[in-house]
C-alpha cells in the first residue's frame, strides 16, 4: 500500500512536472497587450465615422427636403424672377428658382465647379449669393450647428423663349461646432 506522504515518491513527482516559466508568460502578456491596444484604437475610428456618417445623412435629409420644395414649384411661374417663400422653424427664406430672362443653359446663383466629373456648389466663398442661399439654425440642435443651404438653377428654354426645363443643383452643409463637415450635392432636372 503506498503512503501519500512518502517524501521520495512526492518529490519525484515534482520533478516530472513542466509549467511555464516567467519569460513565457510575460511573452504572452506582451501579445495579448499589443492585441488589446490594436482593438482599442478602433473604438475611437469607428465613433468618428459614424458622427460623419450621421452629419452626413441629416445634411443629404435637409437638401432633399429642400429639392422637393424646388420640384413642386411650377416650371413656368408668372412672377419674375421666379421665386416662393418657405417658413421652416419659424425662420422665413425666399427662394430663386433661376431667371427666364438670361440666355438658356446660363448658370443662375451661386458658383458651381466640377469635382471629380461632378458639378458640385462652390463652398469657397464665406457667404452664398443672395435669394440663391440661407443659412437655417435647427432649433432641436443641442451643439448650435447649423445648415448653410446654397443652390444655382440652369434655365432651358425654347425657341419662343418659353422655359423647357430647369437644372437645380443644391448644396448643403453642416457649420459651426468642432468639425469640418463635407458638403451634400444633390443634382436634379425638372422638365416639361
Amino acid at each position: 500500500m503506498k503512503n501519500p506522504h512518502d517524501r521520495r515518491r512526492c518529490g519525484k513527482d515534482w520533478g516530472n512536472q513542466r509549467g511555464f516559466t516567467l519569460t513565457e508568460v510575460l511573452i504572452a502578456i506582451v501579445i495579448m497587450l499589443v492585441g488589446i491596444v490594436a482593438v482599442a484604437q478602433l473604438v475611437p475610428a469607428s465613433i468618428g465615422s459614424n458622427s460623419a456618417n450621421r452629419n452626413d445623412s441629416s445634411a443629404l435629409v435637409f437638401a432633399q427636403r429642400q429639392m422637393d420644395q424646388f420640384l413642386s414649384q411650377p416650371l413656368n411661374m408668372s412672377i419674375s424672377p421666379p421665386a416662393f417663400t418657405e417658413t421652416i422653424d419659424a425662420q422665413t427664406f425666399t427662394c430663386y428658382l433661376g431667371d427666364p430672362t438670361q440666355p438658356s443653359n446660363t448658370v443662375v446663383g451661386n458658383p458651381v465647379v466640377v469635382y471629380y466629373n461632378q458639378v458640385v456648389i462652390d463652398f469657397s466663398p464665406t457667404t452664398g449669393v443672395a435669394n440663391y442661399s440661407f443659412i437655417y439654425q435647427d432649433p432641436n440642435d443641442p451643439f448650435g450647428l447649423v445648415y448653410d443651404v446654397r443652390w444655382a438653377v440652369i434655365t432651358t428654354k425654347n425657341s419662343g423663349g418659353m422655359v423647357t426645363s430647369k437644372r437645380f443643383i443644391l448644396g448643403t452643409r453642416k457649420k459651426g461646432g468642432n468639425g469640418i463637415y463635407r458638403p451634400v450635392t444633390l443634382d436634379t432636372i425638372l422638365s416639361k
